[in-house]
């Protein structure tokens, strides 16, 4: 479906394309492969369409007449973890978006906002661009700040020992988010820098300052997502710190119980020697004898223990 933008949105077909004006268009492959040739895309280019690309830092192919790259994008708001994949194709005065995997339609509908954004009379090519990586983006910010309050919420849970068994698979599960997002963002930045860099002369270098801001804000989100990975590889030690700390903990606590508890032993193998000449074992009183002082022994260690705060 293509799209020419003068003074108004009017739906063209290949033949009406008009160098003069911006053409934006969204297709899928079977649809590329009928356009290809006329528009003058190379057969590698349109086969690297027909299967999604499973990494972001698929690099950006420039050309003499038109700029290709594909773009693996994040749905942050998807439960099922889906992500959609595009191919850009950019010429001068023309964009073309090809749906590689679009699952919901999401990606069309913010390409076609982006084509509607600015008033048609004024509407530019590279701000066509900055709008459709700008939807692409414009959940990110919450997203971003919604994954700092959850690393806040398992540091509180750490000061306040209320940790789950499961939290080190939660932190694993943040890193590998936030990497994705880095990713992402990275890919973004090879977009949009080389389109800045014009190599071949297909953008108005007065209206690259869009295409330079969107840079910023991408950058800006990178390196949020890169303050949070860092937060939680601080939390992750810790979180590793307070394992150790009620280790510890538990340790002193048997090693005090151990010496309390000691002495009894010492009385235990004093009085099982059995020796005959031993007083106590022809003594009435023997045997409650040596429970008054086993029992007075602990309560002194107790005692003692209580007073230089062994416990």
């Amino acid at each position: 479906m293509l799209y020419q933008i003068n003074k108004k949105l009017k739906k063209i077909s290949l033949d009406e394309i008009d160098e003069n004006y911006i053409t934006a268009g969204y297709v899928n492959t079977s649809q590329l492969e009928e356009i290809s040739e006329t528009l003058g895309f190379l057969p590698s280019t349109v086969d690297a369409c027909k299967i999604a690309n499973k990494n972001f830092r698929s690099g950006v192919e420039i050309y003499d007449e038109y700029t290709f790259t594909e773009l693996r994008i994040i749905n942050p708001n998807d439960k099922n973890g889906r992500e959609d994949c595009v191919a850009l194709y950019i010429k001068k005065n023309m964009i073309i978006v090809v749906d590689v995997e679009d699952y919901d339609e999401s990606t069309k509908s913010k390409f076609m906002a982006a084509v509607e954004r600015y008033p048609y009379q004024t509407a530019t090519l590279e701000k066509v661009i900055y709008a459709f990586i700008d939807l692409l983006i414009s959940n990110d910010f919450k997203y971003i700040e919604d994954l700092g309050n959850t690393i806040t919420e398992l540091e509180e849970d750490i000061i306040k020992e209320k940790t789950e068994d499961d939290f080190n698979l939660d932190m694993l599960n943040l890193k590998k988010q936030l990497l994705t997002m880095h990713n992402y963002y990275e890919q973004l930045l090879d977009i949009t820098d080389a389109i800045e860099e014009n190599e071949n002369d297909i953008f108005d270098s007065e209206d690259l300052r869009y295409i330079s801001n969107l840079g910023l804000k991408i950058t800006r989100l990178r390196e949020d997502a890169d303050s949070l990975s860092s937060s939680v590889t601080h939390l992750q030690d810790a979180y590793s710190s307070s394992l150790d700390l009620k280790l510890n903990n538990t340790m002193k606590l048997f090693t005090v119980l151990t010496s309390i508890f000691f002495p009894l032993t010492l009385i235990v193998g004093w009085y099982g020697m059995n020796f005959q000449s031993m007083p106590e074992f022809a003594w009435k009183y023997g045997y409650l004898y040596v429970i008054i002082l086993s029992g007075l022994v602990v309560a002194a260690l107790l005692i003692l223990g209580k007073r230089k705060k062994w416990f």
